[in-house]
């Protein structure tokens, strides 16, 4: 694993199992969260983009089940930790963000509380006193007065919740940080400050942060990557500025393109045609051919490599290979 590369996720499935039988809702994904970026994660509902990043923290439980994969963190094989040992790594080394503050805060607990709690739970030895000073400290950076700590979660706003929510994760000093869509519950205006706080927290924490979102304004904001999931598989990864000026696989034109603009002259809204697959039944060869533009004979029938198409940029598509594996320049 390289050095600037903080988790390494190779071959990754994750598999619900249904009524209906199999679900893969992550089916053989690799990717690389780089030391000290934001990545963003996107793509259409129901692509698998939450339950890659609660499998990054082996959260995966009933039904849910890791087939195949490994997931390297700091240079440790996740996979090979024992679950009994997982309680340790995450909080203290990988914290998360989720979708809604208020089904991840206990309602009869203090925020003091819950902060203290974790604190103490992975660093016995800390005071109260100490872990008190600590909670404080931290809150009071994230822009929320100390003496708000003993409130409790109904009493404070969404916005001041998923404050909360990041100073639990940073309390223990995280070093990989996945937000999961933290800024659905927010309107516009506390999602702009919400967003700002998380870039500088990011440069003052030199955090890693992996955000998952449906937002392409968001991404386009504070994210310095970016990787694009369809139908539980990874389609496109790159800068955010190559895959915004330049995006290679037909699904990110299409994701790009339903973004509105406010230019009402420059043509009406976008829609992309189709729905994603059932992640039951998915399409054989590429999983976005029945809705893709572009599609050609072999899309049906093989599924592309996933490999680099420009530089360091990433993507799954025959527009870029030939069917014997040569690459194949084109412009997409």
């Amino acid at each position: 694993m390289a050095d600037d590369i903080l988790y390494s996720v190779r071959n990754l499935t994750v598999d619900y199992k249904t009524r209906g039988g199999i679900v893969h809702a992550v089916d053989n994904v690799s990717l690389d969260i780089r030391r000290g970026e934001i990545l963003g994660l996107v793509g259409e509902s129901g692509c698998g983009k939450s339950t890659f990043g609660k499998a990054l923290m082996r959260l995966h439980d009933g039904p849910a089940s890791i087939p195949n994969g490994e997931l390297w963190f700091d240079g440790q094989d996740l996979m090979k930790v024992p679950m009994k040992d997982m309680p340790a790594i995450r909080g203290a080394d990988i914290g998360m963000v989720f979708q809604d503050p208020m089904t991840s805060l206990n309602p009869v607990q203090s925020i003091m509380e819950h902060l203290t709690e974790t604190i103490q739970t992975h660093e016995p030895k800390v005071s109260d006193a100490a872990a008190h000073a600590r909670a404080e400290d931290l809150v009071e950076r994230l822009g929320i007065r100390h003496e708000r700590l003993k409130e409790y979660p109904h009493q404070m706003s969404g916005g001041m919740r998923q404050r909360v929510m990041i100073s639990l994760a940073l309390a223990l000093r995280a070093k990989l940080v996945i937000a999961d869509e933290p800024t659905t519950s927010l309107d516009v205006i506390v999602e702009a400050k919400f967003l700002d706080l998380l870039k500088e927290l990011q440069e003052e924490f030199n955090l890693t942060i992996l955000l998952i979102t449906h937002n392409i304004g968001v991404v386009a904001e504070v994210c310095d990557r970016v990787a694009v999931m369809y139908a539980a598989k990874m389609v496109e990864v790159g800068s955010v500025e190559a895959v915004f000026a330049d995006p290679k696989h037909p699904y990110t034109q299409g994701l790009l393109r339903s973004v509105p603009n406010i230019k009402l002259d420059e043509g009406d809204l976008y829609k992309m045609g189709g729905e994603p697959p059932s992640l039951l039944h998915p399409p054989t060869g590429c999983r976005f051919h029945p809705r893709c533009p572009k599609a050609m004979d072999i899309c049906s029938r093989e599924e592309p490599a996933f490999e680099s198409v420009a530089g360091e940029q990433l993507a799954s598509c025959w527009l870029y290979q030939k069917a014997d594996g040569k690459q194949k320049v084109t412009n997409g």
